[in-house]
């Protein structure tokens, strides 16, 4: 199982604007295919600012072709609208993370 990670860094000033548009909008949209399936939202404890936070997104995914699929289909648009909703004030950064299966050999 793939794990499609995207790390965000929110400016406090719309954090929670910008939390309730992930929560509401963007992962229920990026889910609704079945291509990116069991999200995760968790906020990231280490190397908090005054300025902003982060947090981490993440969905299963079956492969890397099937992600690239998304990306095309669906993926770059609603990166694109968050873009275009928040600006600057969120940058982000993705990374593909093979999950791996410690209990069994």
């Amino acid at each position: 199982m793939i794990v499609y990670n995207t790390t965000f860094n929110i400016e406090n000033d719309i954090l929670t604007e910008c939390i309730e548009y992930l929560k509401k909008s963007y992962i229920p949209r990026a889910s609704a295919s079945g291509f990116l399936r069991t999200p995760y939202l968790r906020r990231i404890l280490q190397d908090e600012s005054e300025d902003a936070s982060s947090y981490s997104i993440q969905f299963h995914v079956k492969n890397p072709e099937t992600l690239e699929y998304w990306m095309q289909s669906e993926g770059r648009a609603l990166q694109e609208e968050l873009i275009t909703r928040f600006g600057t004030k969120i940058v982000g950064f993705s990374t593909l993370l093979e999950e791996i299966d410690w209990e069994n050999d």
